[in-house]
């Protein structure tokens, strides 16, 4: 991908890829820019993810009497291919 500044704020655009999708995001305002065709692929890839992501479920946490705050929630995946494509 060349090099692109932001429609929006002009700020550098950073090229991310992760399997066949490649898209743009600003490192200034986070805006994210694809072509039509990785859009479409997008639409795919979300929608292959959830088809093999079936129904998972965490163990409840175990609640003490020396407690004084709930415990932090667990989370150990991503609720979609999108936030895998963007997270870190």
């Amino acid at each position: 991908m060349d090099e692109m500044t932001c429609p929006k704020c002009g700020g550098a655009m950073v090229a991310r890829q992760l399997r066949d999708l490649r898209v743009a995001r600003c490192a200034s305002c986070a805006g994210v820019f694809l072509d039509r065709a990785d859009l479409a692929l997008l639409s795919e890839l979300e929608n292959d993810w959830h088809r093999g992501s079936g129904h998972q479920t965490e163990p409840l946490p175990r609640i003490t009497a020396d407690m004084v705050a709930p415990p932090p929630p667990v989370r150990s995946r991503a609720n979609s291919f999108i936030e895998t494509l963007f997270s870190s």
